[in-house]
């Protein structure tokens, strides 16, 4: 079976995201960073990542993004459509990191070094 590089999500000065750089570093894993500050992130991965994983995994509601949205918009997020929706308009709101690689289909939110040993240490 063909793989796809691995896609690593987040920003570099985030303490999760250097943990899940690390990670693959230390294995000697080939990955291209994608900085939420410098690209900005389509309907396409999003969805794509919500096919895979929970939408209330990707919303990081513990966020300091999340806390400045006022009570309507935060009440609005009730779906995999309206985080989908949210996630679009604020990228800063998307858990980190999110590691993705399209083939085969795996995505993973947070800090799972088991996890990402089982999908990725190849």
């Amino acid at each position: 079976m063909e793989t796809s590089k691995i896609q690593l999500f987040g920003i570099p000065n985030c303490d999760s995201v250097k943990k899940a750089r690390t990670w693959l570093d230390q294995k000697g894993l080939e990955y291209d960073f994608q900085d939420f500050k410098k690209i900005k992130i389509n309907e396409d991965q999003i969805e794509f990542w919500c096919s895979i994983v929970d939408w209330v995994s990707l919303v990081n509601k513990k966020s300091t993004t999340w806390r400045g949205l006022s009570k309507i918009e935060q009440d609005f997020v009730i779906d995999q459509k309206s985080a989908c929706e949210i996630l679009l308009k604020n990228p800063s709101l998307v858990k980190r990191p999110v590691i993705w690689q399209k083939k085969p289909a795996n995505v993973v939110v947070g800090v799972q070094p088991a996890l990402w040993e089982k999908l990725f240490d190849q």
